[in-house]
């Protein structure tokens, strides 16, 4: 930069590069001092070694971004089409008539499992919740999965479940003492009790999540007379979407996962990744499928590839939501991402050699492969982190490598508004958006090369932090159906352990939140602010304007100033 900065104050190199070639080449021998001989001598390096493979691997990943824009193009008209002829799956007319025949009608057998892992935050809104199913008694059976290892939530959780069972409810605690497999050990071991075997379909849900009370009345009824569909998944919805600038954008993302994603591919092809929670499988699908599995962090993936493999349909139900929380901090957030995007690598490369073995049409191979592992899992966070993060700035510095204004601005724009149209309320939030997609970008490219070649991070698993949040409407229900508890036979010392744990949060509460310093974020935004100050003494505007706010969201990133601080 300090060359620069010194070439712009002699003229040299700041108007069109062809000009100052034809300067450099018809006067070699023009340089009166070191500086000018050392510039050159940088120049004719930059254009014999430099700008060649950096304008290759521009138009690679150009190639690349195009091919998944149209990808994302194709999906957005898929959606609009269905929302057009009002396509949605619908359940067969008798059994929706068998459910409104009351005890006699159409109700299988469902298990119910929550897993969780000390998340005290949020227990008792979902154990709560799965209670309050409008289901019969008699053919619902609820698990709570707990694989706390802190005594006080095992405590807690255990009592919050013997309340339900005075109350009627059948619901079982489940404890495991070798925690191995994390959430896929967990499910695992659970599908493993005696009792299993006298129930159809399985309903799923994370710890946070709060599945409305005709939540099985509107997904079971779609197994009915369809014995090759084997699973039914709902889509999610947030208590905590509009917390702060964080939980707005991650909003977006998850809108469009779900609305155009999930939708068109369960639509126009049966199959979609499993999304943990929230859904429904015949059991069936799961034990011919091979059960879960503990080989990746991304286990409702590797069922859903699995199953389909063996022929099995899924069913995605846009209209019907189960409330759940995104993360309100950065750091949970950058670890949830880490997860979701290592564990595809993972699982690509161990289920490879099955999906070209597997009896399955051409066509669904291709998509397996192409679409829904390299385009999506791989080439995305590679182009998004390589393409506006690496050789952008660096096209800066050697301008001879150019990067065309439709690539830094208007087919970005483009897929960003494109994106944001299922959550057309968080239109003004467009432009941050965008930066903030090309911003995690590391984080993802990080996590699709550590899945990818297995490295150290690839399994690490923590579970995403909970804040334990409810919509009003919630609070309002949750008074209205607060059952009457009868304290029969409580654990001795809960109550002190009940006020222990209030006066911990308190004292939580009183600490000071600081900020955390992420390095490689800091790092990129001092390359990407440099480079807008070289982009500014050539005049480029969208490139300037670009690197210059794109630097920015990075250093607001490093710095964590954006979402919730942590303790």
């Amino acid at each position: 930069m300090g060359f620069e900065i010194a070439a712009y104050f002699k003229g040299w190199h700041f108007d069109a590069p062809k000009l100052q070639f034809q300067y450099v080449f018809t006067s070699p021998y023009g340089v009166r001092d070191v500086f000018d001989w050392v510039y050159t001598r940088w120049v004719l390096i930059r254009v014999e070694y430099l700008a060649p493979p950096l304008q290759f691997l521009s138009n690679f990943c150009i190639v690349l971004f195009l091919i998944q824009s149209l990808d994302r193009l194709i999906l957005c008209l898929g959606c609009f089409w269905i929302r057009l002829k009002k396509i949605k799956p619908i359940p067969k007319q008798d059994a929706v008539a068998d459910l409104e025949s009351g005890e006699n009608g159409f109700f299988p057998m469902v298990l119910v499992q929550i897993p969780m892992c000390n998340e005290k935050e949020v227990y008792q809104q979902s154990i709560g919740a799965v209670c309050n199913l409008d289901w019969p008694k008699s053919k619902i059976l609820i698990q709570i999965l707990d694989d706390s290892d802190d005594p006080t939530t095992q405590l807690l959780i255990k009592e919050e479940v013997h309340k339900w069972q005075q109350e009627g409810a059948n619901i079982v605690y489940r404890h495991r003492i070798i925690r191995d497999g994390y959430k896929a050990g967990n499910l695992k071991s659970a599908m493993g009790c005696s009792y299993v075997k006298d129930c159809e379909f399985v309903a799923i849900f994370d710890a946070d999540f709060q599945p409305t009370p005709d939540f099985l009345k509107r997904t079971v009824p779609h197994f009915k007379d369809n014995e090759d569909v084997g699973l039914v998944q709902a889509r999610w919805s947030f208590v905590n979407k509009d917390e702060n600038l964080l939980t707005r954008l991650q909003n977006i993302n998850l809108a469009f996962h779900f609305e155009v994603e999930q939708q068109v591919n369960g639509i126009f092809l049966n199959f979609f990744g499993f999304n943990g929670t929230a859904g429904v499988w015949r059991i069936k699908a799961l034990e011919e499928s091979g059960g879960w599995l503990e080989r990746t962090t991304v286990e409702d993936m590797d069922i859903a590839v699995r199953a389909h493999l063996k022929g099995w349909k899924f069913v995605f139900l846009n209209d019907v939501e189960c409330q759940c929380e995104v993360p309100e901090s950065y750091e949970a957030y950058r670890k949830q991402q880490h997860r979701w995007h290592s564990g595809p690598m993972q699982l690509f490369r161990l289920c490879l050699p099955d999906i070209i073995r597997a009896k399955i049409s051409v066509w669904k191979k291709f998509n397996l492969i192409f679409l829904f592992f390299l385009l999506r899992k791989l080439i995305l966070p590679f182009y998004s982190f390589t393409l506006f993060c690496i050789i952008l700035p660096m096209t800066m510095f050697i301008p001879e490598a150019e990067l065309p204004a439709w690539v830094v601005c208007y087919i970005p724009a483009t897929m960003s508004f494109l994106n944001i149209l299922p959550a057309p309320k968080s239109f003004p939030f467009i432009v941050p958006y965008l930066l903030f997609e090309n911003t995690m970008s590391v984080t993802k490219f990080n996590a699709m090369i550590s899945g990818l070649f297995q490295l150290g991070s690839a399994y690490e698993w923590v579970v995403t932090k909970k804040s334990g949040r409810s919509s009003e409407g919630d609070l309002v229900s949750l008074v209205e159906k607060k059952p009457k508890h009868h304290r029969v036979g409580s654990e001795p010392n809960l109550e002190e352990m009940k006020a222990d744990l209030q006066q911990e949060q308190e004292q939580k509460a009183r600490k000071k939140k600081h900020n955390r310093i992420y390095t490689k974020e800091l790092s990129l935004a001092f390359l990407l602010l440099t480079a807008s100050a070289r982009s500014l003494l050539s005049a480029q505007g969208i490139h300037f304007y670009f690197l210059l706010f794109q630097g920015i969201s990075f250093l607001l990133v490093g710095l964590d100033l954006i979402g919730e601080q942590v303790l």
